[in-house]
């Protein structure tokens, strides 16, 4: 597979930081990053805040959580990146839910967040979690479309006044999604590599 979640390193450093950068030239909401972005300046501490992250006990403002890049393999390169809470406490319960995604500005539309989103499920069982929450606003097309496309059934639908948007709250069978799904992805992977190729022919 040509895409992998890696917890984040320092070998990552100057990526991790273009990528957030790459948010900002482009006017995009950061989603998924573990609070990357509050870090820019200092990433070691960052790294020690994620791995402080790991074990937070649960109370009203935190949850334990683990953060993975998205990376592509074939040129190393920082597409992604997924935020999985191993528990969730009411507020979270309410809005936000288990994860939160999100891919790069430059690399969307290409069918990236449905490999990210899976490969996060297989994480979710590796933690033993067999029901997950995700959370979208309805106007977000691209992660409504995303989680539907990976078994979501939607829950509740609610009007949230901070956002001043309505919230759609799925919930998605974490076995279930992984079993049922694995062909949709690797199609994904195929389409991925072959407008890769594509684009390189034009570069060329």
């Amino acid at each position: 597979m040509d895409l992998y979640l890696v917890e984040p390193t320092k070998k990552y450093e100057k990526q991790a930081i273009e990528y957030i950068e790459e948010h900002y030239i482009y006017f995009s909401e950061i989603n998924g990053s573990g609070g990357l972005d509050r870090y820019v300046n200092n990433f070691d501490n960052w790294l020690d805040k994620l791995e402080e992250d790991k074990n937070r006990i649960v109370d009203e403002n935190r949850v334990p959580s683990v953060t993975y890049f998205l990376v592509r393999k074939s040129d190393d390169r920082i597409v992604g990146m997924v935020n999985i809470r191993l528990k969730l406490n009411d507020r979270l319960k309410q809005l936000g839910g288990n994860i939160g995604y999100g891919i790069r500005p430059t690399e969307r539309r290409q069918g990236y967040n449905k490999v990210n989103l899976y490969l996060a499920l297989l994480k979710c069982k590796e933690y033993g979690l067999d029901k997950v929450q995700l959370d979208c606003e309805i106007d977000n097309i691209g992660s409504k479309k995303t989680i539907e496309a990976l078994g979501g059934v939607l829950e509740k639908e609610f009007y949230n006044e901070y956002y001043n948007n309505t919230i759609l709250s799925y919930s998605i069978d974490v076995n279930n999604s992984i079993e049922k799904y694995k062909e949709l992805v690797l199609w994904c992977l195929i389409i991925i590599n072959v407008e890769k190729k594509i684009m390189n022919l034009f570069i060329i």
